[in-house]
């Protein structure tokens, strides 16, 4: 496993956060550990989706899986990701709809 630099985990930590379905995972996780099907039945997606999402967000370095018997229980691998999710979630933007349009975030200037 190798460590990320600031510029990268902050790449990491915005990739994380430009999909709907991870960034609630990792709201709901900032509440504390929970296990795929819980955490795929709150959110709404299937535990096939939500096990994809997971891996990606366990490669970001952002959650990690704690083994618990025959099930994996999932956390947050740092307080300080709640933290930031939190301060990020009290932001109030100023926003022209025509650059970045939700749906379309990825296409934004």
């Amino acid at each position: 496993m190798q460590t990320a630099t600031r510029i990268d985990a902050l790449s990491r930590f915005g990739y994380a956060l430009s999909d709907s379905t991870r960034a609630e995972i990792l709201l709901t996780l900032r509440d504390g550990p929970s296990y795929p099907s819980d955490l795929a039945d709150k959110i709404g997606v299937s535990r096939q989706i939500l096990s994809n999402h997971l891996a990606c967000l366990r490669g970001c370095g952002l959650v990690a899986a704690q083994p618990e018997g025959r099930r994996n229980r999932y956390e947050l691998t740092d307080r300080r990701i709640a933290h930031a999710l939190d301060d990020l979630i009290g932001l109030v933007l100023d926003v022209d709809p025509a650059c970045c349009p939700a749906a379309e975030a990825d296409d934004c200037c």
